[in-house]
């Protein structure tokens, strides 16, 4: 006699009697590794989708923008077009027309993309290196306890609190007033004052780990501190961190606009940018807005896209918010 056993506790039975998932796994059940099971919700989850696409949009034009232009940028091609009073609207060999300085828009605008892409990278990364490294030496030590490892801790925590003090916009125009108005300046200062939400969030995620079993146990086994910290803890915190730079992104980007809108971004005029494109546009906003509106929509639409897909991301990595 042959007796059929019901589907284990929790797993989506399927019409052919299988749970959910590749291989007869649900994403949350055991056996299915955290970023794997991640990556299968975020593939049925529309606001991850929107989200990157999106942001593969952005990164396409940002990368083929010399295949979707023939003109170059701040090169000046039609500008005795351009008077006081007017500016010239879209036409079949500029399909956006020109902006107030008589260059291409549609060639501002993928080129800036270009910028912005690369500003955003570049200033994350910057962040979330200085970031994680404060972060993990706080975590590492805080967690393991003992009088030099929570010395170390307040040291560390102490010294992001006063950064955290600072406005962070305050914060990037400061160190490019010091550092002068370039690229580097911009990306390093946009990418110091994201150094404390990195640092603030590894050193949670590694303080809520300290007494995890698996840490217990590796000390239990004599593995070294170092070991531990490097190769277990960081590993194993570093998800949420991750989720928060794809979030930060979106930050990046209206803040490298916002220092070009302060006059503090790129100097040269042969970089497009769209900060400054909206500092260039205000003087012609009432005869001409889509010399703001242009750019603005891009900012806006690129930030959306990063935004929708750290959710989505921070929403399939969190236990709490599983189905």
């Amino acid at each position: 006699m042959s007796v059929t056993l019901p589907p284990a506790a929790g797993a989506a039975a399927t019409p052919g009697g299988d749970p959910a998932g590749d291989n007869g796994l649900a994403p949350d059940q055991p056996g299915v590794g955290l970023w794997r099971g991640a990556f299968r919700r975020l593939r049925r989850n529309p606001t991850a989708i929107a989200g990157a696409v999106i942001i593969l949009l952005f990164v396409l034009v940002a990368v083929f923008a010399p295949l979707l232009t023939s003109y170059q940028p701040g090169a000046a091609e039609d500008a005795g077009q351009v008077t006081p009073l007017t500016v010239p609207g879209p036409s079949e060999d500029h399909w956006l027309g020109l902006d107030r300085y008589g260059s291409d828009m549609w060639t501002q605008l993928v080129y800036g993309a270009r910028q912005s892409l690369l500003y955003g990278v570049v200033s994350t990364a910057i962040g979330l290196t200085l970031g994680a490294g404060l972060g993990a030496l706080a975590g590492g030590f805080g967690a393991l306890g003992g009088r030099i490892g929570g010395w170390v801790d307040n040291a560390v925590m102490r010294f992001v609190d006063i950064m955290l003090s600072v406005p962070s916009l305050l914060l990037a125009v400061s160190i490019v007033a010091v550092l002068g108005q370039n690229a580097y300046a911009v990306m390093i200062a946009i990418g110091v004052a994201q150094v404390p939400i990195f640092a603030r969030l590894l050193r949670g995620s590694m303080l809520s780990q300290g007494k995890a079993d698996y840490v217990l146990a590796a000390g239990a086994l004599g593995l070294r501190k170092r070991r531990i910290v490097a190769g277990h803890m960081v590993p194993n915190a570093i998800g949420p961190t991750i989720v928060q730079a794809t979030l930060n992104l979106a930050t990046a980007i209206i803040e490298v606009a916002a220092l070009s809108y302060l006059g503090l971004g790129e100097s040269d005029p042969a970089v497009a940018e769209w900060g400054r494109m909206l500092v260039a546009a205000q003087e012609r906003f009432d005869s001409a807005a889509r010399l703001a509106l242009l750019p603005g929509f891009a900012i806006a639409i690129t930030a959306l896209g990063f935004t929708l897909l750290g959710e989505a991301m921070r929403e399939a990595l969190d236990p709490r918010t599983r189905r």
